[in-house]
């Protein structure tokens, strides 16, 4: 058997030596995941405030209120996108349009009683054309108006859980930096790879590829964005000349 790899491979060895280390490796990610359901269950019993339901927002038919975001569920999830106001497309939030860009099927959340809606930071009509230009159909909203009272200087992005008791409104958990990674799928796939994520601060070992920056964005721009414009998907966010 040949054993002879380059220096940016595994070894290769035969299989059932292959299937040891994998079966050792494996306890690890069982262990794992019970810590991530015992993590759950806490999470379950952590206690909740009440904020604002009548926490003005602005929506595709104008003013709504926090409450209305519910859409009548009982519980919502929603994601703070940041926002450059006045920017083009291209200098738009790449770690925001990673995650918004992998929430696509609801029906599975509303079968839970579970509303998701994108709360953007910034003004409505500039920042709803960015959700049309990518094709994102998740409901979407200006939470401008009450950022300073949702957020309360969390961020600069969160992802926030809300349960509403009759006309009042909870905020139940919340998180930011990498605990938003549960919006995606890409990194989880990409960690089950032999390179991984390809970037600079994982462990990896010596002569692994890496790709400098990440690969959240390509060329200048968000990565997402390019497959939109070579679909012919306009970015003009109305941002011209401001």
């Amino acid at each position: 058997m040949n054993t002879e790899t380059t220096a940016s491979a595994p070894k290769v060895v035969d299989r059932a030596t292959y299937q040891a280390e994998l079966d050792t490796l494996r306890n690890r990610e069982k262990a794992h995941t019970r810590e991530g359901d015992a993590i759950a269950a806490a999470r379950r019993r952590l206690p909740m405030f009440e904020v604002d339901a009548t926490s003005p927002l602005i929506g595709p038919d104008g003013p709504v209120t926090l409450l209305e975001v519910f859409e009548g569920r009982r519980l919502l999830i929603a994601y703070y996108q940041m926002w450059h106001t006045g920017h083009p497309a291209a200098e738009q939030c790449q770690g925001c349009t990673f995650f918004n860009s992998q929430v696509r099927e609801l029906s599975y959340l509303h079968a839970c009683d579970v509303t998701y809606a994108t709360l953007c930071q910034g003004p409505y009509e500039e920042s709803v054309r960015y959700r049309d230009f990518m094709g994102w159909d998740v409901p979407w909203y200006s939470a401008r108006e009450s950022i300073d009272l949702l957020m309360a200087g969390r961020g600069p992005f969160m992802l926030a859980c809300y349960l509403r008791e009759g006309d009042r409104v909870f905020e139940t958990y919340w998180t930011t930096g990498r605990g938003v990674e549960v919006m995606d799928q890409t990194y989880g796939l990409l960690d089950r790879t032999a390179y991984g994520r390809q970037e600079e601060w994982e462990d990896s070992p010596a002569g692994w590829p890496r790709i400098a920056g990440g690969s959240s964005r390509t060329n200048g721009r968000p990565t997402a964005q390019w497959s939109r414009l070579e679909a012919g998907h306009s970015d003009d966010l109305g941002t011209v000349g401001h």
